[in-house]
């Protein structure tokens, strides 16, 4: 069985479809499991009430670094929501530079916030970062982020800050991104990863894998991910899924109960 270890089923498009079908889609094709990741605080009601009659979703709790004019929690008010207890982890949070212009500590102190929040109720993070190696690493280290680990989710940065982020205690999640024919560095890191620090994701409703690359993405492409890295790995996919599978609740402890 799978895990869809990152996504995002409050944004997916559900005008002819309804929840419950997209979930039973991804059983079908042998996902177990989803952890449906926050954005923001806004959007965060709605997407506890979507899915709290789905127990084979997780939930986390979070601001996604490059959203802007939008409430700014402190660290009391994430822990609060982290009790939940579908809540398993705290993000997406990070630095994303890529989108963003001009001064970003205004990003540097929301991640540490959240890192900050991550360590007082002892929940993993989930990290985003894109364009800001230097410093994710850097406010990783600096607020002892590996006393609870977490993931560096949709992972395209290159083996020094894969093996950087392990080091912290860091799985390493890789999405559909993995299967374009340009992540040609992107694929080495799949083949180089310890199989106990990786997981799979869609990040869906974004970033479709091959063969449905430029489609909405959905919860049960996590097997096309999964496939392929097997196939990159010379694995069977029944050890990597099974490996992924046991990262994740290893990781993400509290979706157990929610399984």
């Amino acid at each position: 069985m799978l895990v869809d270890s990152h996504c995002h089923l409050d944004m997916l498009d559900l005008t002819d479809t309804s929840l419950a079908e997209v979930l039973d889609e991804a059983s079908d094709r042998g996902v177990e499991h989803m952890l449906c990741a926050s954005v923001s605080m806004e959007r965060f009601p709605a997407m506890m009430k979507l899915i709290e009659p789905f127990q084979q979703v997780s939930a986390s709790v979070g601001v996604h670094p490059d959203g802007t004019d939008v409430e700014e929690p402190d660290e009391e008010r994430l822990v609060t929501l982290a009790n939940h207890p579908r809540v398993v982890a705290i993000g997406e949070t990070g630095l994303d530079y890529f989108r963003t212009e001009g001064d970003t500590e205004w990003q540097r102190e929301r991640f540490r916030r959240h890192i900050r929040a991550a360590r007082a109720i002892n929940k993993p993070l989930i990290v985003h970062t894109r364009g800001a190696k230097q410093d994710t690493l850097k406010i990783l280290r600096e607020e002892m982020a590996e006393d609870v680990g977490g993931v560096m989710h949709c992972f395209t940065e290159d083996w020094d800050m894969a093996q950087a982020a392990m080091d912290m205690n860091f799985r390493i999640s890789f999405s559909g991104i993995v299967t374009f024919k340009n992540a040609t560095d992107l694929k080495a890191v799949a083949r180089k990863v310890p199989g106990d620090f990786m997981l799979v994701e869609t990040d869906s409703p974004y970033l479709a894998p091959v063969p449905k690359r430029g489609k909405p993405n959905r919860p049960a492409y996590v097997r096309f991910v999964a496939e392929y890295i097997a196939e990159l790995r010379a694995e069977a996919l029944e050890l990597l899924a099974d490996r992924t599978t046991t990262n994740f609740y290893s990781l993400f402890s509290g979706a157990k109960t929610a399984n």
